[in-house]
């Protein structure tokens, strides 16, 4: 990737973007930390509806999590395994990761556990990881068509050899592999490529970093050895889901943001995203410990890219594509229309309410040039829907008004106020202006 000249550097003012902790961290740390022997610390966790309900979740099975002053860092004191209660009812709110990683977790522990969530929860997918568990030996019973809610009697699990469907979530095979040194005997889990293949490796890597011993094989397998895990202190990084906004946000701008502590040695995939933008034409620094983005006036467009194993950012690129100077396919992003949302139909629906030409199919997008006009968008209780158009509404001004701004809290609760921190120049849509409000 190229680097900005120090001459560049020194004339063009740095904006140093305030971006949380990774939420996929975050949630990993915290189940990892839960299953250890001993008392981990994890500093800089994010604070947000997702991590909070996963942190909830864990106190109700009988895991302490202890916070720090203004929650600099969270304590958790681990079980030594699986759950301590011999029974618990769990609410996961809008959390996938708390629906798809606890319930393997609870499979290891003994007793009567009941999951439910909200409703725009219910409706995601779960069938491939209650299918593996029950292949596991575990007993469990769902609602209709495998989604929450769901009841799990557990009494351990022996563990083995089994087979998961990873192309709707990489999150099921996630979980099983973060419960599986908690089996009696082991597991070997069997998976065709899976979606987002990034945040695996990111649980894989996390694991041994707690002690698991995992060995992947040629074939898509892993072998996970029983033995639980050791409590570890660790660092959270920066969201690179999230800082994908404020790096778009100055690709569009002419600006130079900077996001410190993300960078090239990251283990989060959604990394990646900064080589789209240059791609675009933006100026791109990747440094081991910082990631920084400068706009050049001009995005440009006339490629095709496959954004499948980073595709929570494809909704940030999307958004901003109709700026760009010829249309940009995305593909690989099918397992994106069973998540918070559709998010090729909300963001391929919206952007034709701006008056954009889009073509969309299964699991691609196409994106075509446009002036964009005023549009109220529908975010469909979808953090990332509004804060990927939040981005287009700084460079598009009067543009854009979303119809549900606080829904970023489920996993930046300051974004507004981030964004009208780095770009107080810009005009910010209404609803926006109001909720910065909130969070001085």
């Amino acid at each position: 990737m190229s680097a900005v000249s120090s001459a560049e550097g020194t004339a063009r003012a740095v904006l140093s973007a305030r971006v949380p902790g990774s939420k996929s961290l975050t949630n990993r740390v915290l189940l990892l930390a839960a299953a250890a022997v001993g008392t981990s610390r994890i500093r800089l966790p994010l604070v947000s509806e997702d991590t909070l309900a996963f942190r909830d979740a864990l106190n109700v099975l009988g895991v302490p999590v202890e916070s720090g002053p203004s929650d600099a860092y969270w304590e958790v004191t681990g079980a030594g395994g699986g759950p301590v209660v011999s029974g618990a009812r769990l609410w996961c709110a809008d959390a996938g990761t708390a629906a798809r990683f606890l319930p393997p977790f609870a499979a290891t522990g003994k007793g009567v556990f009941d999951f439910d969530a909200s409703g725009q929860l219910r409706a995601r997918p779960q069938l491939p990881l209650f299918e593996a568990l029950s292949g596991l030996g575990a007993d469990i019973a769902s609602a209709p068509g495998g989604t929450l809610p769901a009841r799990i009697r557990a009494d351990g699990l022996d563990g083995g050899e089994i087979a998961v469907d990873s192309s709707m979530s990489s999150q099921y095979l996630s979980g099983l592999l973060m419960a599986a040194p908690l089996t009696r005997d082991g597991l070997l889990l069997r998976t065709a490529r899976p979606v987002s293949r990034p945040y695996v490796d990111m649980t894989v890597a996390l694991m041994r970093r707690f002690g698991a011993r995992v060995t992947e094989g040629g074939d898509g397998s892993f072998a996970v050895a029983p033995g639980g895990y050791t409590a570890t202190d660790i660092d959270i990084e920066p969201d690179a889901s999230t800082a994908s906004y404020v790096l778009a946000a100055a690709a569009v701008t002419g600006r130079t943001v900077r996001v410190p502590v993300l960078g090239a040695g990251s283990l989060q995939g959604d990394v990646r995203f900064v080589e789209v933008l240059e791609r675009a034409g933006a100026r791109v620094r990747l440094d081991r410990d910082a990631v920084e983005v400068t706009g050049t006036g001009r995005l440009r467009g006339g490629f095709a890219v496959d954004m499948g194993d980073f595709s929570d950012t494809f909704m940030t690129f999307a958004a901003i594509a109709p700026l760009a100077d010829a249309p940009v396919t995305i593909s690989g992003i099918g397992h994106a229309r069973v998540k918070e949302s559709d998010r090729i139909g909300a963001v391929a629906a919206n952007l034709r309410a701006m008056g954009i030409e889009v073509a969309e199919g299964e699991d691609w997008i196409t994106v075509h040039p446009g002036r964009p006009r005023a549009a109220r968008i529908a975010c469909h209780r979808d953090h990332r829907i509004a804060m990927a158009f939040s981005v287009l509404g700084l460079a598009a001004p009067g543009t854009v008004t979303l119809d549900d701004p606080r829904c970023v809290a489920k996993t930046f609760p300051g974004f507004h106020a981030e964004l009208r921190r780095l770009f107080p120049q810009h005009e910010l849509p209404y609803a926006i202006r109001d909720m910065t409000k909130e969070h001085r």
